[in-house]
């Protein structure tokens, strides 16, 4: 057996120095430094995105909301207002929303709608016919002349009621009585009482005169039974009259109500020249009616009644132009708008149609309305709310589900129709989710812009660059970069991307770079910003994320975290994995074992089983049955029981970025090979033994050499990857360093077959026309142990069971 692969094969597989990490061709860059850059106007590379947000923007159709696609920070919300400015989509002309009291139904504010940028003006004709009302109608309502017709009118009535008395009067005078008020109890009341010497004589004084004997009974029966039959009379009498009193109220109720029509008559049609809508003039008479009919007793008193005659311009604007508003915070609240409530003298809380106020939804009427998917999806309610007002177009500020979050008398405002186009930001993820969960969702944003999260990586790329850097640096007042600091902010650019000649489009990223690089030469003195400050940026900013990491390599150094990077193990491997921290990945070593047995349970994945494992890392372990058929091409089933592990690892795991691995493990544990522990691996596999590319490959290149560092370099250790993978590589510079003076190795398999014989030093045969390997091979030693371990197993089966022990021993 060899110690390793031959040396001629090996560097066959390490990748070259050159390509471990892509560097910026200097002369794609004419200028000193950026400050001779024309700053980018707009968002880069985003064609396609752009003409789809272009088109979501200008159409004006049923169902074309906009979902714009992309990772944070390529530019998507910067592009739609630089669009919404720049190319001033033609908006439909929007008319004003006012509320009024309703005086039919006052829990229902009604909606009136006035011509765009009228609304305040209706509003201040009627405070102004308020203000009238208040300070002028009563004084007016007193005049002379209104006097005068009052008198006329009292005059009038005195007499009426002196016409339906004077009769009954004189004949009481005829029979010895008389009509006089007199107090019983607490109120006057006209009493007929006898008259004695030529006077009027209380009931009480009477009976004083009977029982002096001035008076005779049969005088005085006589007198009461006159009395007696006046006062049925007098009932009658007294009917009439209320009747001419009635009569003087509403003769005196129908002057101040004319007078008041005519008073106010020059205010009302003062609105109605202003205003011919029908609504509007049914309003204006419905608040006249109001107060000639049920207000005029209370002018000049401590009530203010007016409040009801108020308007309220709930969305009025001056300009033509269309609305852009974009709302962060899309609480329920925020989208459809408010009422307030206030606790009054009674001890309850009220509202009224002035304490209605516009949400984000209505303060886009005609416009857009810019919402982030996530932060709606997270506000309880916000969603489906949102959903049904484009759907209806029509927006209702209190929703019947939602009527518990007002507390005392609920108000029901008359719904708003409305046109709006929203724009929904997002990552890719939630629109599948909104696609797969929400039946609405696609015939309400018909139209996607997707937002590429790179562009390509060339010289135009790096112009791009260069514009972008130039317009952060304007904008913010940073230090100019000079071209190696472009180079060096493209590169990292590249390392962001992790894809073959690539760079990210997400320029926050990059300019919270910029920032750093820029405070680092502020710090050191320089005018200008270099190579050496982004990458100073670039080490400082992963320097503060990576405390868990650096943990993670002291855990492995002390030995609490079992990581091998030296010698030969039978059945175990260092696999790769990742750990984010905000933006940032960090890759770190992850000890796999493997163990077999003869058995009938087949390959065991023990955090599956330990319900650690997620769906596809499940997955890539189920297809490691297949490529271990395909690959040992046995005329009996395969007869074992093997387990595999992520030792020490007691989290969630998923991906099938260790699959590859995991194979090779499992292999060494069926043919007691050992592998090279200074070695580590990622890399999917398939069912044929592709090794297939996965994410993140610098960043676990860089895991496993901060931990070999740590342990002690021995100029053998190194990682494997995906020959796919090989063109996504942008290791930093230390590691690089290293790599070129032959201290650390990078290679690249495209299969099985390579891993194996990097990580065993052995052939591991090529299978002939029948599936047999040739002696001495690793696959062929597999085919034998497999055959070895099914004939244990049929051996087991065909042997009878042993009797039990009786003899007590």
């Amino acid at each position: 057996m060899n110690d390793e692969v031959p040396r001629d094969a090996a560097e066959e597989l390490e990748i070259p120095i050159a390509e471990l990490r892509w560097q910026c061709i200097e002369d794609w860059l004419d200028f000193a430094t950026t400050a001779d850059v024309e700053p980018v106007k707009g968002v880069v590379g985003q064609d396609d995105a752009l003409e789809a947000l272009r088109f979501g923007l200008e159409i004006d159709a049923p169902g074309q909301n906009v979902y714009v696609r992309g990772l944070t920070g390529t530019g998507r919300t910067t592009t739609i207002q630089h669009l919404l400015t720049d190319i001033q989509p033609p908006c439909p002309p929007t008319d004003d929303r006012c509320y009024v009291h309703n005086f039919e139904q006052p829990d229902r504010p009604k909606l009136l709608t006035v011509p765009r940028g009228k609304g305040v003006l209706l509003a201040r004709r009627l405070d102004e016919f308020i203000e009238f009302v208040k300070q002028q109608l009563a004084p007016e309502l007193g005049s002379d002349t209104i006097r005068a017709r009052r008198g006329s009118l009292d005059d009038a009535t005195q007499k009426a009621m002196l016409e339906v008395g004077k009769p009954f009067e004189e004949e009481l005078k005829a029979n010895g009585l008389a009509l006089i008020p007199m107090q019983i109890g607490q109120a006057v009341q006209p009493t007929i009482v006898p008259v004695i010497g030529g006077e009027p004589v209380p009931f009480d004084k009477f009976e004083e005169l009977q029982a002096q004997g001035q008076i005779t009974p049969a005088q005085a029966e006589e007198v009461h039974q006159k009395i007696s039959e006046f006062a049925r009379r007098f009932e009658d009498v007294s009917q009439k009259i209320r009747e001419v009193q009635l009569r003087h109220m509403e003769a005196l109720k129908a002057l101040f109500e004319a007078e008041a029509r005519r008073i106010l008559q020059f205010h009302v049609d003062r609105i109605q020249r202003d205003f011919v809508e029908p609504e509007v003039r049914a309003f204006v008479q419905a608040v006249v009616d109001d107060l000639v009919t049920n207000r005029l007793q209370m002018l000049g008193g401590d009530t203010d009644f007016t409040q009801n005659y108020r308007v309220n311009p709930i969305l009025s604007r001056s300009d033509g132009a269309g609305p852009v508003i974009r709302e962060t915070s899309p609480t329920l609240r925020n989208l459809l708008g408010s009422i307030d409530r206030e606790f009054s003298a009674m001890g309850a809380f009220r509202s009224d149609h002035m304490m209605i106020h516009a949400g984000a939804l209505l303060r886009a009427d005609g416009g857009y309305l810019i919402l982030e998917a996530r932060e709606v999806l997270a506000e309880p309610g916000s969603w489906k709310i949102l959903v049904r007002t484009l759907k209806t177009g029509v927006l209702e500020i209190v929703p019947s589900e939602v009527s518990d979050f007002w507390a005392g008398p609920l108000l029901k405002p008359e719904p708003i129709p409305l046109r709006v186009k929203v724009i929904l930001i997002g990552d890719a993820n939630l629109y599948q989710m909104l696609d797969l969960y929400d039946l609405d969702f696609a015939y309400l944003f018909k139209v996607l812009a997707d937002f590429d999260s790179t562009i390509p990586r060339d010289q135009t790329g790096v112009s791009y660059y260069a514009g972008v850097l130039a317009r952060v640096i304007r904008d913010e007042g940073l230090l100019p970069f000079d071209r190696q600091g472009v180079m060096a902010m493209s590169e990292h650019g590249a390392r962001i991307a992790g894809q073959r000649d690539k760079l990210t489009t997400r320029f926050g990223r990059l300019s919270d770079v910029a920032r750093e690089a820029n405070y680092v030469a502020v710090k050191a003195g320089l005018d200008v910003v270099s190579r050496e400050q982004v990458h100073e940026a670039v080490r400082r900013g992963r320097r503060r994320a990576d405390l868990p990491a650096r943990h993670y390599r002291k855990l492995i150094t002390d030995g609490t975290i079992r990581i091998q990077t030296d010698g030969r193990q039978v059945g175990q491997i260092n696999g790769l994995a990742v750990i984010q921290a905000g933006p940032l990945t960090y890759g770190f070593p992850s000890r796999i074992t493997a163990s077999i047995g003869p058995g009938t349970a087949g390959a065991v994945n023990i955090e599956r089983e330990a319900e650690l494992s997620g769906s596809i890392h499940t997955k890539g372990f189920y297809i490691l049955g297949g490529l271990l058929r395909n690959l040992l091409k046995t005329d009996h089933p395969l007869a074992f029981s093997a387990s595999v592990a992520f030792e020490q690892s007691y989290g969630g795991i998923d991906g099938d970025s260790a699959s590859g691995a995991e194979m090779v493990c499992l292999l060494s544990a069926l043919t007691e090979v050992p592998l090279r522990q200074d070695l580590a691996m990622t890399g999917a596999i398939d069912q044929m033994g592709h090794i297939q590319p996965i994410g993140a490959v610098s960043e676990k290149v860089e895991g496993f050499f901060e931990v070999c560092r740590e342990a002690g370099l021995t100029g053998r250790q190194g990682v494997v990857i995906p020959r796919a993978n090989a063109g996504d590589l942008m290791l930093n510079p230390q590691v690089l360093e290293v790599c070129a003076a032959g201290r650390f190795h990078v290679y690249a398999v495209d299969t099985v077959h390579q891993a194996l014989a990097l990580f065993t030093g052995q052939k591991t045969g090529i299978a002939d026309a029948s599936g047999h390997y040739e002696e001495g091979t690793l696959l062929r030693l597999a085919t034998n142990r497999a055959r070895a371990y099914w004939e244990m197993v049929a051996q087991t089966r065909a042997s009878p069971a042993r009797p039990a022990n009786t003899s007590g021993r």
